[in-house]
């Protein structure tokens, strides 16, 4: 009970804490990029364009972040470089596509983002590939 209580660093509790990061931001991102890519030629008809490089770029950009990324991230490979893109598409959807909404139907954009500033910051930890590679 006293581990709850104290202002100790612990750094397997850390660890594993990016592990859980990364795998629940990762696979929940996933299925929504997932949902994109095999719905492409009906989503890409009512797609938003907020940057104005059109529909169809504008939703491949935005399937490369919450499909391929969102897998990178999982297993930890290339983690801060993988976390970017899904840090702009967060970004774009909470400012740009719900007006900076974080109460309103922006608060799932607003939750993401956080979850990948986060990891952009602090990295994947040491249950990751970076990891094994970097060795």
């Amino acid at each position: 009970m006293s581990r709850f209580f104290s202002t100790k660093y612990n750094e397997g509790a850390l660890d594993f804490s990016l592990f859980i990061l990364r795998l629940t931001g990762g696979g929940l991102m996933v299925k929504h990029g997932f949902d994109k890519l095999i719905h492409f030629t009906d989503t890409v008809k009512k797609f938003p364009d907020p940057i104005h490089i059109g529909s169809t770029l504008s939703l491949a950009l935005v399937i490369f972040a919450e499909f391929f990324c969102a897998v990178l991230l999982i297993f930890g490979l290339l983690t801060r470089l993988a976390a970017v893109p899904l840090v702009i598409s967060g970004f774009i959807a909470l400012f740009l596509v719900h007006q900076g909404r974080f109460f309103g139907d922006g608060e799932k954009a607003a939750l993401f983002l956080a979850m990948f500033l986060f990891l952009l910051f602090t990295g994947p930890g040491k249950f990751s590939l970076d990891r094994l590679i970097g060795k």
